[in-house]
């Protein structure tokens, strides 16, 4: 479980691709400080297990599944990505419930400055998380815990802070950049709880359709 709350923007050192998915090795420093092979870490809201430790870079495994529904697979050499760990049990809680779990990517439209620092950030996200994102609730962005300021039909604006400019990948983000995006935990456990349930109580028309 993670908060959204980035902790070190690294930077990508070397993408290898494999007969099956991927391996990313990002250089970093504040992180590696408790990182141990088998550790879980988000880079860009995804949520991977740490497998090589070096002084200065960790490496980590892609699944197919993860290069299919993330931006892992656009980086380049060099790019910067967001870094989390995840949350302790004494830690706070200062962002939201993040999984690390990408829902899906968004096409980022505009950063634009609004001034004294502050950006409106502007992304086209998929339809099929529509349900999920309303003004005022929280998405992560990048692994970037945000509030949905403002709904368009398909596209979402946030507002963006200098804190959070500052200390994310964001400020290397461009118009056409795939952004990874998690929708918040309890809206799908709500649409879970009122979705439905197909009972399973026997009727004479169900035991005749079953053959009795």
């Amino acid at each position: 479980m993670f908060t959204g709350i980035i902790e070190e923007v690294g930077a990508l050192e070397r993408f290898e691709q494999r007969p099956t998915g991927a391996r990313l090795t990002v250089r970093c420093r504040d992180v590696l400080a408790d990182l141990k092979p088998g550790s879980s870490i988000a880079v860009n809201g995804a949520c991977l297990t740490a497998v090589e430790i070096r002084a200065d870079a960790f490496s980590a495994d892609l699944a197919p599944e993860t290069l299919r529904l993330t931006n892992l697979g656009d980086l380049r050499p060099a790019a910067l990505v967001n870094l989390e760990r995840p949350l302790s049990a004494t830690g706070r809680l200062d962002g939201h419930f993040v999984q690390g779990h990408i829902d899906a990517t968004g096409d980022l439209l505009a950063l634009e400055p609004l001034g004294d620092q502050n950006w409106w950030l502007r992304l086209r996200f998929p339809r099929d998380i529509e349900r999920y994102v309303v003004v005022k609730g929280s998405i992560a962005i990048d692994g970037i815990s945000l509030t949905v300021a403002a709904l368009d039909a398909d596209v979402l604006s946030v507002a963006v802070i200098p804190h959070t400019y500052q200390r994310t990948a964001l400020r290397a983000r461009r118009p056409g950049d795939r952004l990874n995006l998690e929708c918040d935990i309890l809206a799908k456990y709500v649409e879970s709880l009122l979705r439905p349930r197909q009972s399973s109580a026997l009727t004479f028309e169900r035991l005749d359709a079953l053959g009795y």
